[in-house]
């Protein structure tokens, strides 16, 4: 982590580094000196962007410090493993942004460290976007999700029974023009839309539409041209007017167009477990409607509270966008229109990750808890930003409540006391010490002792109940999870622990 005290002297660090930042993108745009690029970099290393490193004071709320250091645990510990050179995270809770912090080098040709005002590519993450701009559309009248795609397109394959929904929930049968994993000689060539459908959406279907899911960018392209088509502006150009003002997220970029400024992070990959060398970039279009955005951390953020708070789009707009596609057996896909739908341990989850030439991202929204997590890398082709996001929302649902470190403890002691034959009744009342006769004292060891010592033992809820203080805990071994619930008295004395398979 670079992280460094900040002088006194300069005013307001975070201030003067956006400056810095805006001032380095026009000279980029406007392909200035490189000695000008490069001085500005130097303003943006020393110092301003390691005040920009710590930046938790740009939530508007705060993590407990012991989260904060967790969080920060996790994803130095995930960036030393991987070897990826940056991340930059945001975290949202009970509906606020209350994070955002920058670990690592953004750029390693003048090592640069990773600030959280950086911009990464964030790949298909964009494909919400642009699920988003059609339900807007639909919201104004101007077409219906129902529509076929020949009303727009009449020339693609099967348009007339292609269905704008089997588009954004990629159950259309379009051949995906783009699943590799690098970057192909054709495709570091500019292109159109246009070619791009009249390539791969001429081709045969994969499938009859609505009978199978499989992950197709041709049917993003072919929605990016859709909303073009209705409003004139590329989807971004969309986007920008009518869901990035909105929210307050003037940074958002089109990498569709242009790679990033040298003022945000660069991208990188490995040959195998050769060195880091940075990535080349695609030509223009390649990306239209299906990954073209590149957005800070703290910006992803602020859509993820606006799918919390149903706001920019309708309610009706957010459910359907949320709903699991069926497919035509009434199979579930797990897939609504530009998301995937599902659990995470239990908590409703939407989420997507991203991959573009360079980067990889993780977006990770859990609506009815309020919750989002935001990882943004920059090395493709690595897993490393989904760890880090499951690690981190595993934090959060965490359950800190007074007394609870001191009950997992206990309840972990009792927990291998039964796998061994041993317990303590001096811990339990008489109603507890009445259900641990000798059966149950032999069913425990004799059904837990197998299972050996847990991988992890974790407090999953608490609430009060009764007059007694109730704990959840899940216990989890290589091939099965265990769940365990105690109720305490006011005494402290255990009138409940019982263990049983979880779901």
């Amino acid at each position: 982590m670079h992280s460094r005290r900040v002088l006194q002297s300069i005013p307001n660090p975070v201030a003067v580094a956006r400056t810095a930042l805006c001032a380095l993108r026009v000279c980029a745009s406007r392909r200035e000196p490189s000695h000008i690029v490069r001085s500005l970099l130097l303003v943006l290393a020393v110092p301003c962007s390691l005040a920009l490193a710590s930046a938790p004071a740009l939530a508007k709320a705060a993590l407990p410090p012991d989260l904060a250091a967790k969080i920060d645990h996790v994803v130095n510990e995930a960036l030393a493993k991987s070897g990826v050179p940056s991340a930059s995270i945001a975290v949202v809770r009970n509906g606020e942004l209350v994070y955002v912090h920058a670990y690592g080098e953004a750029r390693l040709d003048l090592k640069t460290p990773a600030a959280p005002a950086m911009r990464y590519d964030v790949g298909s993450i964009s494909k919400q976007f642009t699920a988003a701009a059609i339900l807007m559309l639909q919201q104004q009248g101007k077409l219906s999700l129902d529509d076929k795609v020949a009303k727009y397109f009449p020339d693609l394959t099967e348009a007339d029974r292609i269905t704008l929904r089997q588009l954004l929930s990629h159950t259309s049968g379009y051949p995906d023009y783009w699943p590799q994993d690098y970057l192909m000689p054709d495709r570091k060539l500019p292109t159109t839309p246009t070619q791009i459908m009249d390539h791969w959406a001429k081709e045969p279907l994969n499938f009859a539409p609505g009978t199978q899911w499989q992950y197709s960018n041709t049917n993003y392209v072919i929605a990016g041209a859709v909303i073009e088509k209705i409003t004139g502006q590329t989807p971004f150009a969309f986007l920008e007017k009518n869901v990035f003002a909105p929210l307050g997220i003037t940074d958002a970029y089109d990498a569709n167009l242009h790679a990033l400024p040298a003022g945000d992070a660069g991208g990188y990959h490995r040959y195998a477990l050769g060195p880091l060398r940075p990535s080349k970039d695609a030509g223009a279009n390649w990306m239209f409607g299906a990954g073209e955005l590149a957005m800070t951390a703290s910006d992803l953020a602020k859509w993820d509270i606006a799918m919390i708070d149903n706001t920019v789009l309708q309610p009706a707009s957010w459910k359907a966008m949320e709903t699991d596609t069926l497919l035509s057996d009434g199979l579930a896909s797990s897939y609504g229109l530009g998301v995937f739908v599902g659990r995470f341990d239990g908590h409703r989850m939407i989420s997507h990750d991203g991959e573009a030439l360079g980067f990889t991202a993780a977006n990770y929204v859990f609506p009815d808890d309020r919750t989002a997590v935001v990882v943004l890398t920059n090395q493709d082709a690595v897993t490393a930003s989904n760890v880090m996001g499951q690690a981190i929302a595993q934090a959060l649902f965490e359950v800190h409540e007074p007394g609870g470190a001191k009950a997992l403890a206990q309840a972990k002691a009792i927990f291998a006391g039964l796998q061994h034959g041993r317990f303590d009744r001096s811990l339990f009342s008489p109603d507890a010490n009445s259900y641990f006769d000798a059966t149950a004292l032999h069913d425990y060891q004799t059904s837990l002792a197998p299972l050996g010592k847990p991988r992890s033992f974790t407090i999953r809820g608490a609430e009060k109940r009764g007059g007694m203080q109730m704990r959840a805990y899940t216990i989890a071994f290589p091939n099965t999870k265990l769940v365990a619930i105690t109720y305490t008295l006011p005494d402290g004395k255990l009138e409940q622990y019982i263990v049983f398979p979880a779901d």
